[in-house]
């Protein structure tokens, strides 16, 4: 589950503070996609393949899905990997913290499909090379050094080709400091349910994209101020009826467990034609 940051600063209400939140919204452009509506695979196509690996991005690139969703941790040694949990039990042969562990450690660990097809846990470098000129990247920074997985991304030229997900307020501050241009996502507190508060505490915490929309009533003001809006929708039984349910309100896309299913019925839908 995300940690979330909680994006209300209570005190005075300025509405003058819309064109200041607005403003930031434009100079961070999220990265370029081919449709216009988005289908970011959560922890990539892994329903055969395991979560986070490089089998599960290459199906969600072969599927044809916007983003790959990516979980960033760090070994004991300070390798960038992909990994959802902060331990390595359950999805692999191992045992333990993964910030416990040494790089060389980890590489050893078997992940097995459900077609009993054998993976290990990806590097973030891999993970990049995998994904560039091919998917986006919707990374959820969960334990890592800012600096160096902005390196990392760099060294690749993926500048903008990654949406980052932030769910610590220092670590919202340290990629603004560290990488300005850099598209941030996380999610809106519950707490904000007007124009108003909405508008002071993106002024406040400027994001790109937001992962959930407090009141629908809110919606026509983030679409104003450029913000995308993709929810998470990812469950073992997604249905048309939940993707209906959310695509209603004019999101920008949706974050699934279910990618190849979702493009088929946005096809259908003609909501999506590619």
């Amino acid at each position: 589950m995300k940690i979330k940051i909680k994006l209300f600063i209570p005190g005075i209400l300025i509405s003058s503070l819309y064109t200041s939140a607005f403003s930031q919204q434009v100079t961070r452009p999220l990265p370029k996609s081919r449709n216009a509506f988005i289908v970011i695979a959560h922890r990539g196509s892994h329903l055969i393949k395991p979560e986070n690996t490089i089998a599960s991005i290459m199906e969600a690139i072969a599927l044809g899905a916007d983003y790959v969703e990516l979980d960033l941790r760090t070994t004991k040694d300070g390798y960038l990997v992909l990994l959802h949990n902060d331990h390595v039990d359950g999805l692999s042969n191992g045992k333990g913290l993964i910030k416990n562990l040494n790089f060389e450690a980890v590489k050893k660990l078997i992940l097995i499909g459900r077609d009993s097809s054998l993976h290990h846990i990806a590097s973030f470098e891999e993970a990049l090379k995998a994904c560039k000129g091919k998917i986006n990247i919707y990374l959820d920074f969960k334990a890592a050094e800012v600096e160096k997985a902005y390196q990392a991304i760099k060294k690749e030229g993926m500048e903008h080709q990654v949406l980052v997900y932030v769910g610590d307020h220092s670590d919202y501050l340290s990629w603004r400091k560290t990488a300005p241009e850099m598209p941030l996502m996380s999610h809106l507190d519950h707490t904000i349910t007007t124009k108003e508060a909405l508008m002071e505490a993106m002024a406040k915490v400027p994001l790109e994209a937001i992962d959930n929309a407090p009141n629908e009533t809110l919606l026509p003001v983030l679409r104003k101020m450029g913000i995308s809006i993709f929810p998470d929708v990812q469950k073992a039984s997604e249905t048309v009826k939940d993707w209906k349910k959310v695509i209603k309100y004019g999101v920008q896309g949706l974050q699934t467990d279910h990618p190849e299913a979702l493009i088929k019925y946005l096809r259908l839908a003609k909501i999506r034609v590619n």
